[in-house]
């Protein structure tokens, strides 16, 4: 089987700032909803864990895997997308022409900001992530878990799916919700 999780929350998510590949931890309210993740899917067996490298989703995998003897192995094709200059911008939808919002309202016409990822690179590396560890897990019927973001989760949802990219956020993609994709 394999599974996805986005990590907890953080401050930044609190106050609609874009992180992207910013390294912001998770706050307390994070924290507590991956304990709860964490005893809401107790049950649920996984042989390993891949996550981004970045703190918030590798602290959401060590909460929500807490005393279970599963190997946590980063990823850095599994960061989260690059939002380029604009990270950091809170509130973007109250900039009427922030370019970086094409991306949660129409994500098939979005370009890239700059010293942004486009989502073909984006849906390149994560591909490549799919096809060179998850194939092969899945191939041996090993359960796998991915911790990552907002973005790179759904790229990952999209691909595994089969999902147009003009419903790139049609799972939602909601902190600390356990989807199962296979």
């Amino acid at each position: 089987m394999l599974y996805i999780i986005r990590h907890g929350k953080t401050d930044w998510n609190e106050i609609h700032k874009l992180q992207g590949r910013t390294d912001i931890p998770l706050n307390e309210e994070g924290r507590a909803m991956a304990r709860a993740a964490a005893a809401e899917y107790k049950d649920i067996h996984f042989d390993v864990c891949y996550c981004s490298p970045l703190v918030r989703a590798r602290e959401t995998a060590e909460l929500l895997l807490a005393g279970r003897d599963i190997p946590i192995i980063t990823d850095e094709r599994l960061v989260e997308m690059s939002f380029g200059i604009y990270e950091g911008v809170e509130n973007s939808f109250a900039i009427g022409d922030c370019p970086v919002n094409v991306l949660f309202q129409h994500p098939e016409e979005y370009r890239p900001v700059p010293e942004g990822e486009s989502l073909e690179e984006l849906y390149a590396r994560t591909g490549e992530f799919l096809q060179e560890v998850i194939e092969p897990l899945m191939k041996e019927g090993k359960d796998v878990v991915i911790v990552g973001h907002g973005a790179m989760n759904s790229s990952i949802v999209c691909q595994v799916k089969n999902i147009e990219l003009k419903d790139f956020w049609s799972m939602g993609i909601p902190n600390c919700k356990l989807f199962k994709l296979l």
